[in-house]
């Protein structure tokens, strides 16, 4: 059985505790995601004080949360912490090819690798510490105050969350939304109409009573104007979540209903299926012991459009909301295709083949807490990455890691144009080759301040940061942001006033790649 009151994004506003603890280290990190562990198993490594300080109740983020099909580019450009953590992986399956990495992994086992390297290192995980105010001096944090009232002092900081919420709190400039192609010189940002991916391929009527349009929208059919190509909005791409899924008879969850669950909110998916298009869960990725990664596929599937714009400045109460409406349009999906009598007899019984995993997820409902956040915050800093670092055309000197994975924007938006159903938003250009993250994209500007840095919400335009965006990276960036945190506290200067290159002769130890042959 499910148990839905189990499966939440936020437990409410934390109790003050009867005595509030001040800790004092050399780093905090603010974010148990990959990048945070990451980053934390570096400064330990380099001889660093360190505390993790986590808003939820588990680590990895959403390598453990779902995404077991690791989103890559090209493998060849992963090195460091974060090839370590798929070495390890490779030693739990006996996998004996290449250099023994395993790259599609079941959440139970990420999360058995990560903690322990938390036992191994000896790593302090504070859990259910939620942000509540930060307060600086000069330009620099000196202590993180959450909402239970505890302390964290240190003398570097660095923002390991998927919403950027530390570097917001601290007054970092930052970007929610699409950047208009003019901004930095792009031809993928802003609005994006034209797609080959994930777009209807059939005529479907957005009308609650087909060609009426005084009868009202389909449920997840926005009325917005169409805006024009590359112009920028404040539009996000969608989120939904990495569903892991089994169909070993024996380890099977049926489907259950969610709460609330409203079936005429799947008329447009029913309408897309009776049209003749049946691709909403078929974009399964086998990992082991008969489980999959589930991913968005096609027009309609578990990407919720439209319904997150409010995530990334979103209070807790608020972020609790959306979790939970993209929860009951996530699973009442799987539900919705498994029942409901206006799906074929034959897709039906394809869904009910798969089923929850009764071994994953048990003190959560057996359903991943971890909600795929594509993008929120976006720093703005001295160094943006944009279409152009992605594409080669510009160049960094200052490199502390490798990307490569496509230039992958997920739809943005769901209008009508010309009386049918339109996705907009979505891209997939791969870049030309692997290319150089600079540092100066997760540092902030100097002004704003000198004692943090931001592994994920780092600099970046709206499509870059579709590229960049992948759990291998945020590991390398994790790595490479705590390396110059340790760097940076011993030579006593600003993160922006860190000399380059001892910063590259250490992540060069340390194994990170920071260049890519030219072939």
């Amino acid at each position: 059985m499910v148990n839905f009151s189990k499966i939440k994004y936020y437990e409410g506003p934390s109790a003050s505790t009867a005595t509030p603890t001040v800790n004092r280290t050399d780093l905090c990190i603010y974010g148990a995601s990959s990048a945070g562990i990451a980053a934390a198993i570096q400064a330990i490594r380099m001889g660093l004080k360190v505390v993790v300080t986590e808003f939820g109740e588990r680590v990895g983020g959403l390598t453990t949360g779902g995404l077991g099909a690791t989103d890559i580019g090209n493998k060849a450009a992963i090195g460091g912490i974060s090839r370590e953590f798929y070495q390890a992986l490779g030693r739990h399956y006996g996998t004996t090819e290449g250099d023994g990495t395993q790259w599609t992994f079941e959440p139970s086992v990420a999360e058995a690798v990560y903690l322990n390297w938390i036992e191994q290192y000896g790593i302090e995980v504070h859990f259910g510490q939620r942000l509540e105010r930060l307060e600086k001096k000069n330009g620099k944090i000196i202590r993180l105050v959450t909402e239970n009232g505890n302390i964290y002092e240190a003398g570097m900081f660095i923002d390991a969350t998927y919403e950027g919420d530390l570097l917001a709190a601290a007054g970092v400039s930052y970007h929610v939304g699409r950047e208009a192609n003019s901004v930095y010189k792009e031809t993928l940002n802003g609005i994006q109409f034209g797609s080959p991916h994930h777009r209807f391929n059939a005529f479907i009527d957005p009308y609650v009573i087909p060609g009426k349009p005084d009868s009202g929208l389909l449920y997840g059919v926005s009325d917005a104007a169409p805006g024009v190509q590359g112009e920028g909005d404040r539009s996000v791409q969608a989120y939904n979540f990495r569903i892991c899924l089994t169909n070993v008879p024996e380890n099977r969850i049926p489907f259950p209903a969610p709460p609330n669950y409203d079936p005429d909110k799947f008329t447009l998916l029913a309408r897309y299926i009776q049209a003749g298009i049946w691709d909403a869960l078929r974009l399964h990725t086998k990992m082991p012991k008969g489980k999959t990664d589930l991913n968005n596929k096609g027009a309609v599937s578990t990407d919720h459009i439209g319904m997150n714009y409010e995530w990334p400045e979103g209070s807790y109460a608020r972020r609790e909301e959306i979790f939970r409406d993209h929860l009951q349009y996530n699973l009442g999906m799987l539900y919705f295709l498994s029942n409901d009598d206006r799906v074929p007899e034959a897709i039906r019984e394809e869904v009910r083949q798969w089923g929850l995993p009764a071994d994953e997820y048990m003190a959560f409902g057996h359903w991943t807490p971890q909600l795929y956040i594509r993008e929120a915050r976006r720093m703005v800093s001295d160094v943006v990455m944009n279409e152009g670092h992605c594409r080669g055309f510009q160049s960094v000197s200052d490199p502390i890691g490798l990307a490569a994975y496509t230039m992958d924007s997920h739809n943005c938006r769901r209008i009508v144009l010309g009386g049918q159903c339109v996705n907009e938003g979505n891209v997939e250009i791969p870049p030309t080759r692997p290319y150089p993250i600079s540092y100066r994209s997760i540092v902030p500007k100097e002004e704003e301040c000198v004692n943090l840095i931001v592994p994920i919400c780092l600099s970046s335009s709206h499509i870059a940061y579709g590229s960049i965006r992948m759990e291998p990276v945020f590991m390398i960036l994790g790595q490479s942001a705590a390396t110059a945190a340790a760097l940076a506290l011993k030579a006593d200067v600003p993160v922006q006033n860190l000399d380059y290159d001892q910063l590259r002769k250490r992540l060069v130890e340390d194994n990170q790649i920071l260049e890519w042959a030219k072939a």
